[in-house]
């Protein structure tokens, strides 16, 4: 509820990391310096040793962050505009570098200046009402005979815990059941326990490490996603969940993941490593590059499953390979696509971090169909071939794996020219019961020809 003020109120001070904003400004700095240039983590150690202050000052000279985009807690905001509305004095305090400071304060419109130290030496002890997050809770703050009295509240509506559970993106997850897939196309003769249990060690292993660079992704793509419609209610870039945080989960999920991996041969180390260090560039820029960006994310999918190989010790099949960089890339094209398909209809002309113009929409649609039906055309052919008798007893069966193909692929794509399509094609096809009945039927039917 919004307390009506006067002119005689004291001056009203309030803290900017943590409490108008969801975040902390200097470390939303470094993040968007490391994004510029990740060489400069061997810069920042130095500059630290002369102080936060000098930090700052060779951080913000060095990047431009946009007001805008900070992650404002709206709720304080509003209270903040009827108080200034009613003619009372609002002023922003930080010991944030004094160029970042004053361009928030420009932005919003509501402060009669910055304030660079305590308040209390320019209005005395009593002398203003203060702002900040001292409890879990953002609270406006007076004091009377010695005491603290809260006289508004704005608490917090999200719990960190499950903010950090939501960071780790753990439907993304279901993605590493690949790493199953060369056990399961190798047929139940070959599954023994001890493969078994390094292929479930694999997939606890890869869930680790793609949550870490999950949350590496989401701290250094935060301008980007704040920009998107949904991306801006990811925990980090929403302020539900701390960037100091995020800095301490994604090397402690890496570790992890690490050990993990130790326990398994070497040939899936190196697939490991390769994944982390191809997720890691794909996060750091990549991304941003017209198609690289889609045949990485293909190849990362193609990695999952030559690291199920490598872990169960089973030989890998060039059909399954094959099969697979065409279909994983059919999906990378329809992610980009429904990014670009929504943005079309906002009437917005490109991606926030992105390389794409909504005139690709055409170009992406026919490269991502064509390279469906290749995959459907690769599952032909090894049907025909001579390695599929030695696995099924009845072959022709697998025949209708094509027709289930064509009709799921063709139906993705028509989903997507149609606008329906989540940006996520896993997340699609997870929550979409044609989908799972897709699935369903072509396990039946890879049973029925062993």
């Amino acid at each position: 509820m919004a307390v009506t003020v006067s002119q005689a109120q004291p001056p009203l001070c309030v803290d900017l990391d943590g409490t108008l904003i969801k975040s902390d400004v200097l470390l939303e700095s470094v993040l968007v310096l490391l994004k510029k240039n990740p060489l400069y983590l061997f810069v920042l150690p130095l500059w630290l040793m002369r102080g936060k202050a000098a930090l700052a000052a060779q951080v913000a000279a060095r990047i431009t962050l946009e007001p805008a985009a900070l992650p404002y807690n709206r709720a304080l905001v509003d209270w903040l505009r009827q108080e200034h509305a009613a003619g009372r004095s609002i002023w922003l305090c930080t010991t944030t570098n004094d160029r970042l400071s004053a361009a928030i304060a420009t932005h919003l419109g509501i402060f009669d200046g910055v304030l660079a130290n305590d308040p209390a030496s320019r209005f005395g002890a009593s002398g203003f009402d203060y702002c900040d997050n001292e409890s879990r809770d953002v609270a406006v703050w007076r004091h009377e005979n010695g005491a603290k009295k809260v006289l508004q509240a704005f608490p917090s509506r999200t719990s960190p815990l499950r903010a950090a559970f939501k960071a780790l993106r753990p439907h993304q997850w279901a993605k590493n059941v690949l790493i199953l897939v060369p056990l399961l196309a190798a047929h139940l003769h070959s599954v023994a326990g001890t493969r078994l249990i390094q292929t479930a060690v694999a997939m606890v292993a890869f869930c680790l490490c793609a949550s870490s660079v999950y949350v590496l992704n989401d701290l250094l793509d935060l301008p980007a996603d704040r920009a998107h419609a949904r991306k801006s209610r990811r925990p980090f870039a929403a302020g539900d969940l701390s960037i100091g945080t995020g800095l301490i989960m994604a090397p402690a999920l890496l570790i992890t993941a690490i050990a993990l991996a130790a326990f398994l041969p070497s040939k899936f180390q190196l697939v490991f490593a390769t994944y982390y260090v191809v997720t890691a560039s794909y996060s750091f820029g990549l991304k941003g590059i017209v198609l690289v960006d889609a045949l990485l994310l293909a190849g990362l999918y193609t990695l999952r499953i030559i690291a199920g190989a490598a872990a169960s010790e089973v030989p890998l099949s060039f059909w399954l390979l094959l099969f697979a960089v065409f279909l994983f890339l059919s999906l990378a094209f329809v992610k980009r696509f429904a990014e670009l398909e929504a943005l079309r209809r906002q009437q917005r002309l490109r991606a926030a971090g992105r390389g794409y113009h909504v005139e690709d929409l055409s170009l992406l649609q026919s490269l991502g169909i064509a390279s469906g039906y290749m995959s459907v055309l690769v599952l032909a052919l090894y049907i025909n071939s001579p390695e599929i008798q030695a696995l099924y007893e009845r072959p022709k069966f697998i025949w209708m794996l094509c027709v289930l193909m064509l009709y799921w692929i063709s139906r993705v794509w028509m989903k997507a020219q149609r606008g329906r399509m989540h940006d996520d094609p896993v997340v699609f096809a997870l929550k979409d019961r044609v989908s799972l009945a897709i699935g369903l039927i072509a396990a039946v039917t890879v049973f029925a020809a062993i």
